[in-house]
């Protein structure tokens, strides 16, 4: 293993180690993980030079002999490509070199999705989690269509929809089809305005027979007094976790809502807080003093102040923003396993916070306001839960005379 002295290589990067040396620590990584990248740094720069290849080259050359030498040589770290991604992000926001160019699609189906994922999170402003399954019908539903020579739009027919609805759905239960059924119909709405097809093929996807006679399923209120309580507030992530945790119990959330929360869209002053909601909707809402204080007690404490807008981050190196909704599913699943709870997921605490409300009188309005409902047929699940009052409005059973 070589011996010579991180701060002093030699070669195109040499100039680079004091600037990366506090890249690294302003993403969160220890004086070790950053000595370990900064020898790497070192390694790769003598690299570049007996290879005669420069720095601003390095987005695009093959750098797989060098970690071939680096993984022959015994090193027990760093030992693939990957290794460089920090490297490479520093290099980028320098303007050394370029970000790396968008793969050319080839694949009429990957091309197709791929114009299709643009329309979803474009204009549509669907959520990425909510995205990602319209794009998996819509590759099931367009790998049938392959052809020798590309898609076979062209006979397209009611019949095709229809046929493909009842081999998808049938082997799911009631909900996960209307999800499929609403998916498909975005699809075809999608054809007709690109000039695939003028049919208006929406019109012949099925509908699902069926209901689901379960009341929304929420959690008890001790059990989300144990969920809150689980949550360490001596230590910096205790902090964190328990401030997604008042947001996702407190304003019912949606785990996408607290990822893309960012430090603009709180209103100190107004005591309100700014929601980004499905299809694009900016909701705003009051900041209760509790949630408002762990808030401030995260934000104080435990958040690099110099990192980017988003409200939550990784408490880990490399810090940045949380990956998506499966980063606040894993405080979820922490957080109950610690209470010795089930796993609730974030739209269970929603139903939590709506049947609470519903209980205290909040009407329906109220209730679909505050957790970002579109439309009242959605909030009026809600009313299956009060079944007292439903009992009082209920009209009684006329008796059958024998």
């Amino acid at each position: 293993m070589s011996t010579q002295r991180t701060d002093s290589p030699r070669g195109s990067l040499a100039e680079h180690v004091p600037g990366f040396r506090g890249y690294l620590f302003e993403l969160g990584y220890s004086v070790s993980a950053a000595r370990k990248h900064l020898q790497l740094l070192a390694d790769l720069s003598r690299w570049l030079e007996r290879e005669g290849i420069s720095a601003d080259e390095l987005a695009t050359a093959s750098t797989e002999g060098f970690f071939r030498r680096r993984r022959a040589q015994g090193r027990a770290n760093l030992r693939t490509p990957r290794a460089l991604d920090p490297l490479l992000a520093y290099l980028r926001a320098l303007g050394m070199i370029e970000a790396p160019p968008r793969q050319v699609l080839t694949d009429p189906v990957e091309v197709f999705i791929d114009g299709y994922h643009g329309y979803l999170t474009g204009e549509r402003r669907l959520v990425e989690g909510t995205a990602r399954f319209y794009l998996h019908v819509a590759r099931l539903f367009v790998s049938e269509r392959r052809g020798g020579e590309g898609i076979d739009w062209a006979s397209l027919r009611a019949v095709d929809v229809t046929g493909f609805t009842t081999r998808v759905c049938g082997v799911r239960g009631v909900s996960s089809a209307r999800q499929v059924v609403s998916a498909l119909r975005c699809l075809m709405r999608y054809l007709r305005l690109e000039g695939v097809t003028g049919l208006a093929l929406d019109e012949a996807v099925l509908s699902v027979a069926g209901s689901n006679p379960s009341l929304p399923r929420g959690i008890s209120s001790a059990a989300v007094r144990a969920l809150l309580g689980s949550c360490d507030r001596r230590r910096p992530i205790g902090r964190r976790d328990y401030a997604i945790l008042m947001l996702l119990c407190r304003l019912g959330l949606r785990g996408g809502e607290v990822v893309g929360l960012t430090l603009d869209d709180i209103d100190w002053r107004a005591g309100e807080i700014v929601v980004a909601g499905k299809g694009g909707r900016r909701d705003r809402l009051p900041l209760p003093v509790d949630v408002g204080a762990a808030l401030v007690d995260y934000l104080r404490q435990d958040r690099p102040r110099a990192w980017g807008r988003a409200v939550f981050v990784r408490q880990f190196a490399p810090i940045r923003g949380l990956a998506g909704t499966g980063a606040i599913r894993s405080v979820l699943a922490r957080a109950c396993h610690r209470a010795g709870i089930p796993y609730a997921n974030p739209h269970r605490l929603r139903h939590t916070l709506a049947s609470e409300m519903l209980a205290a009188g909040v009407s329906l309005g109220d209730i679909g306001q505050v957790l970002g409902h579109r439309g009242s047929v959605v909030t009026a699940t809600y009313a299956k839960v009060d079944l007292e009052a439903l009992r009082m409005v209920a009209r009684c059973w006329p008796e059958v005379a024998a």
